[in-house]
């Protein structure tokens, strides 16, 4: 078991559970849509779930920039074991930086890292039609305690999860876009799915809709408006660690099909035209890796300057989500191509059949409309260059 380590080690660890279990598992974590149990319980063992947990608070305080390569490391055996370490660490990420400062939320913080818990999002809600920064659900107060029932959409690895930060309206009378974050600990709710998980991608992040209500202290509510965690932390470590685990998509995608031509060049039969899909995927995925690390050390010192949320962030990070979300679906339908029958077997060491499906998950995860929406709205008042 690892302590407090290094940067390089911890991307190390995620190596070793990447290629040693995660890939193992991968096809049958696919083929079954269950959860990735040995890469987590791994993950756990190397303590990558205190990742985003800053050092004083028993976690590893590794930066956006570090936390997506591993995301990418991760990705490149099983995109689901990736998408679950990614969407936890956006959970741990918000309270940290949001609510690290009460006493309530320290001391969870603490118990995260040591107990390596695993915390899971309910943002998502039946009826509102995939908007975020909208609630139906309501905090019920009732004295020091407060009650919330709320049904949520899509809740990845919920039925796995050790607590959930889940978004609700402030009272019952606010607004629908006034919004809180509460942090639910497992045996505070009740959790009954409302429906199955068979979907075409993404098959381990086994994310249910589920009817979820909890009853807790008033101090489980986060005192930052979620409207200012969105902005600030939520939105940009979701759009940077999503991409990062579509790049490990795609790397991986490029790389079997690199190893393909390596493999047919070595019997003698040698494509050029293969080869010359091989150079653009290749271009196309530097390209990524540098949009998604530069957005992601960009957004690093906006964090140490201690910036406020701005347009221009806002703005970068949906672009970021958009170029990333259509690259992936790119990248790995051009590596088919390359590969042919050997690359559209469900199974075998050049299929890319699960990689495909998981990339056009990416469109899904707020939906690219929405986002250009926002972004054309947005672009017509910056002021900026």
């Amino acid at each position: 078991m690892l302590g407090l380590f290094p940067p390089a080690e911890a991307v190390t660890a995620a190596q070793r559970v990447a290629g040693q279990v995660a890939a193992t598992a991968a096809d049958d974590v696919d083929d079954n849509a269950r959860f990735p149990f040995e890469a987590l319980a791994e993950l756990r063992r190397e303590r990558l779930l205190g990742a985003a947990i800053p050092q004083g608070f028993g976690g590893l305080g590794l930066r956006i920039s570090e936390l997506a390569r591993i995301a990418q490391v991760l990705a490149q055996s099983c995109a689901s074991t990736a998408m679950v370490w990614s969407m936890h660490q956006i959970q741990v990420a918000c309270i940290a930086e949001h609510a690290s400062d009460v006493p309530y939320f320290a001391s969870y913080l603490q118990a995260a890292a040591e107990r390596q818990l695993l915390v899971a999002s309910v943002t998502s809600e039946v009826g509102v039609g995939g908007d975020i920064r909208s609630s139906l659900a309501a905090v019920e107060h009732d004295g020091p305690i407060a009650r919330l029932a709320k049904h949520g959409s899509t809740v990845s690895y919920g039925l796995y999860a050790d607590a959930f930060l889940a978004t609700a309206r402030r009272a019952p009378d606010a607004a629908q876009n006034d919004q809180v974050l509460v942090l639910l600990e497992r045996d505070q709710t009740l959790i009954e799915p409302t429906g199955k998980w068979d979907t075409l991608g993404m098959r381990g992040t086994c994310s249910p809709p589920l009817r979820i209500t909890g009853e807790f202290s008033l101090n489980q509510i986060c005192p930052v408006p979620f409207a200012d965690i969105c902005a600030r932390t939520m939105v940009p470590y979701s759009h940077i660690l999503w991409s990062a685990c579509w790049l490990g998509i795609a790397t991986d995608a490029v790389w079997r099909a690199r190893r393909y031509l390596k493999a047919r060049a070595a019997r003698g039969s040698s494509s050029l035209a293969g080869d010359t899909r091989l150079a653009d995927i290749a271009t196309l995925l530097h390209q990524m890796r540098a949009l998604i690390f530069d957005c992601a050390v960009r957004y690093e010192r906006t964090l140490a300057e201690s910036a406020p949320p701005n347009m221009q962030l806002a703005i970068e990070m949906n672009q970021l989500k958009l170029a990333a979300s259509e690259l992936v679906v790119t990248i790995v339908s051009h590596a088919l191509l390359i590969l042919g029958v050997s690359g559209y077997l469900a199974h075998g060491q050049y299929s890319v059949a699960r990689h495909l499906r998981d990339a056009y998950s990416a469109a899904c995860m707020i939906s690219n409309e929405r986002l250009r929406e926002a972004n054309a709205a947005m672009l017509l008042v910056y002021k900026g260059s």
